[in-house]
């Protein structure tokens, strides 16, 4: 399965990319999650409150993923 993973905000300044492709065999958006958190200085994508997003569709980790699918990631925001 091929996808297409979107980072914004502090996660993009984290990682230092706007997107990666990712190779695997992933049956929700969080085993994305998970693999990318592994690498070195992803370790914000192990956060407790980050929010995701599945072909510009908000969603929950719990969310299947299809092959060609695109997931994003971004840090909740807060307001005041």
């Amino acid at each position: 399965m091929n996808l297409t993973v979107k980072f914004f905000a502090r996660y993009r300044e984290a990682l230092g990319v706007d997107s990666v492709k990712v190779e695997g065999d992933f049956a929700t958006v969080d085993d994305v999650r998970a693999l990318l958190a592994q690498r070195d200085g992803a370790e914000v994508l192990s956060e407790q409150n980050l929010m995701c997003a599945r072909n510009e569709d908000l969603c929950q980790l719990e969310e299947p993923v299809v092959d060609g699918d695109e997931v994003a990631f971004f840090p909740t925001v807060t307001g005041g």
